[in-house]
């Protein structure tokens, strides 16, 4: 009897002991969950990514460090000698702490990178890499060397192409870049400081048709892609690949108070760099002597509408025809406003401009005119600035 009172005790407090401890747990961890699982479940594995935002750029990677080069470009002798034949002093001042004992002339030199644009070897790169070079060394990513001609140059983009011979090189598609978004991730291949050959960084696009005035040319051309992307001296004239390794731009800036990366870089977008080096590779030269339409203009805009009571909401309004010019020799009158070029739409005076960017001496243009509320067509045969 005894030991049947003993049991019954003990049996009372086991059960009292679980209800305060589970009464306990749940007054002092209200929050707290439990999970019981079924040991017979398997275990699987989650795939976290998203296709959609490719953080793995392996890709873009391997495909930029095959096609972005090393150049060095240096001034030659002979160049030398004619830009200090130039200098207003003759140079005929020799370098006082020269003492003598070095009479070599200042050869400019630098270095940047480039990227090969087909596999027969035209190379794309910033034309300040090269615009005073007459001697270039360009290195391929598996290291063999080759001197380089410059095939032509255009100071309003800031873009150049050069030229080895070599043949079956590699090269990567081109990227829409009037299809790039903001926050898309980007790569950038470049050789920084130049000695960190084959260098890559990755940020995402931060603006699109960014000017920062950078380019001292009087047909200035920016709409540069702006990107967080590590970009350094001696990254000029490198890559700037979408996340499937396709070629989005060239690397032509940065934006900093130190001289190196604080932020910001800047890229030429593929579509405008495809127009300046196929016309490069077309007619070689210096692009910077370009046709002139010879007008003074500007935008439609609600002002300008309503200040001179016009029928149109966008397109180009002529102010002024200059006299000798290939506009006056064309019929354009001041008051004619310009809608339409080469089957193009003209809705600001930038669309204009960059049309006329890839035009030479010679060329002609058909223009689609608005004038006494009806349109015309007038073919406009380009002359050079007056």
């Amino acid at each position: 009897m005894g030991n049947k009172k003993f049991f019954f005790s003990i049996l009372i407090a086991g059960i009292l002991g679980g209800i305060v401890t589970i009464a306990g747990t749940k007054y002092f961890f209200p929050d707290k969950n439990y999970v019981f699982v079924d040991k017979n479940t398997p275990a699987k594995n989650i795939n976290y990514s998203n296709p959609k935002y490719p953080f793995n750029l392996t890709k873009a990677a391997d495909a930029g460090t095959k096609v972005v080069v090393h150049i060095r470009a240096e001034e030659s002798a002979q160049k030398a000698r004619k830009r200090l034949r130039k200098d207003p002093w003759g140079g005929y001042f020799p370098d006082i702490f020269d003492f003598g004992n070095n009479h070599e002339f200042y050869r400019m030199k630098g270095g940047g990178s480039g990227v090969i644009y087909s596999k027969d070897g035209y190379i794309i790169t910033n034309n300040h890499v090269v615009d005073f070079a007459d001697d270039i060394l360009v290195t391929l990513p598996d290291k063999r060397e080759y001197k380089a001609r410059k095939i032509g140059t255009d100071p309003s983009t800031d873009l150049a192409v050069i030229k080895i011979d070599e043949t079956n090189l590699p090269v990567v598609p081109l990227a829409d870049s009037d299809k790039a978004k903001l926050g898309e991730w980007v790569v950038a291949v470049g050789n920084p400081f130049d000695y960190l050959t084959s260098s890559v960084t990755a940020g995402i696009i931060s603006a699109i048709g960014r000017n920062i005035n950078i380019i001292r040319d009087d047909h200035a051309l920016e709409e540069f892609i702006q990107t967080d992307a590590a970009v350094n001296p001696g990254n000029s004239g490198g890559a700037l690949l979408d996340a499937n390794g396709n070629l989005l731009g060239i690397t032509s800036a940065i934006a900093t108070p130190t001289g190196s990366y604080a932020g910001y870089s800047f890229a030429i977008p593929s579509n405008l760099m495809k127009k300046v080096a196929d016309k490069i590779i077309e007619n070689g030269g210096d692009l910077s002597l370009k046709p002139s339409l010879g007008v003074s203009a500007a935008t439609i805009d609600k002002e300008i509408k309503k200040k001179l009571n016009l029928k149109l909401d966008s397109g180009v309004y002529i102010d002024e025809v200059m006299t000798g010019s290939s506009a006056e020799f064309a019929g354009i009158l001041p008051g004619d406003i310009i809608v339409g070029a080469d089957g193009k739409e003209i809705r600001k005076f930038e669309d204009l401009r960059e049309i006329l960017n890839f035009v030479k001496i010679g060329d002609i243009l058909n223009f689609k005119i608005f004038r006494d509320n009806k349109y015309i067509n007038l073919r406009v045969k380009l002359k050079q600035s007056l």
